[in-house]
């Protein structure tokens, strides 16, 4: 008995780190809880500690996973629900301001750096975008831009 509740501990241990490491959102974690408590309570009922003795470790083992795992998940699904910032995909939604425009394509200045651009829809009439105009980033397609002109709302800063 000892030695399956040591070996419950070992694997309930590694699946615990695991979990703090791959976002399984507590599919992993859950188990390492339960492998850990029926291993402390094996190991010390094994070794000749009493089952009230067990229990209370097992008990305290539990609180102290259960605390570690949530505390994991809390910050693994908060900074899921952040923003992307760099690369590709941190541009999108960015503010720039039109350079030069013509024939729905041109330059705009997004971050200090100048961007080829068009506009990420086709021109109805009454969404032109002139020089001066402040825009948004749609999307990125290799080093262009598809942008679109920023609405009233959008340009409080």
């Amino acid at each position: 008995m000892t030695a399956l509740g040591i070996a419950l501990l070992m694997v309930g241990a590694i699946v615990i780190i695991i979990e703090t490491h791959t976002p399984s959102l507590g599919i992993l974690g859950g188990p390492g809880v339960i492998a850990l408590a029926a291993g402390t309570v094996l190991a010390i009922d094994g070794l000749g500690g009493g089952l009230v003795a067990a229990l209370v470790a097992a008990v305290i083992l539990t609180i102290c996973s259960v605390t570690v795992l949530g505390l994991t998940l809390k910050h693994g699904s908060a900074v899921r629900m952040r923003r992307v910032k760099t690369g590709s995909e941190g541009f999108i939604g960015r503010m720039g301001v039109v350079r030069s425009w013509n024939d729905g394509s041109g330059r705009v200045l997004v971050d200090g750096a100048l961007w080829s651009a068009h506009h990420s829809w086709h021109d109805d009439g009454e969404d032109v975008i002139r020089e001066g105009d402040r825009v948004v980033v749609e999307r990125l397609s290799g080093l262009t831009l598809a942008v679109r002109k920023a609405e009233q709302w959008e340009q409080i800063t």
